[in-house]
């Protein structure tokens, strides 16, 4: 086993190695895309909302159709996609950045589901009738928050250190 502290998960080696690969790389991911967002002057997500087919469709049109909320919406969208994967690539809040991913691509996946029979303008990336990117990546979080490594490897671990709720083990243990 990896770990050496005895109030942290214990993983092997391979385990902790590809659990936190997966984490940097969903967190990479969200980065590139809360950036790029960023840095497009024109970018917004008033035609991905106006797109929504399912259970929501009313809600997301008209979050589209209202500028102050769409404001808001492109907003958190930037700039939630750029915390999530800052906390995911460098192990900070990993819990809560785990979350809030799996809140934001349940609604990325709620507003435009990979249904036989929905059409949009744009075709899906990554889109296998019922599976899609999104719920791919949705269900890789949600292993990331059943098996944690931001306190192993990354910021929560030395944040768990300063709030003393980490024991190093000694000689005698």
């Amino acid at each position: 086993m990896v770990n050496r502290d005895s109030a942290l998960p214990q993983y092997s080696t391979v385990q902790l190695t590809s659990l936190v690969i997966l984490r940097v790389l969903i967190g990479w991911h969200f980065l590139y895309e809360g950036i790029a967002k960023l840095i497009s002057p024109h970018w917004t997500a008033a035609s991905y909302l106006m797109e929504s087919k399912w259970i929501f469709s009313g809600m997301f049109t008209w979050m589209a159709s209202n500028p102050a909320v769409l404001a808001l919406v492109d907003f958190m969208n930037i700039w939630g996609l750029i915390a999530i994967g800052l906390g995911l690539i460098v192990g900070g809040l990993t819990r809560i950045a785990s979350i809030a991913g799996v809140l934001l691509l349940l609604l990325y996946y709620i507003c435009n589901p990979p249904f036989i029979g929905y059409t949009y303008s744009m075709p899906m990336e990554g889109s296998y009738l019922i599976v899609s990117k999104n719920l791919i990546e949705l269900f890789s979080l949600i292993v990331l928050i059943v098996f944690p490594t931001g306190s192993i490897i990354g910021i929560d671990r030395l944040l768990k250190r300063a709030r003393g709720t980490i024991k190093k083990k000694t000689p005698r243990d």
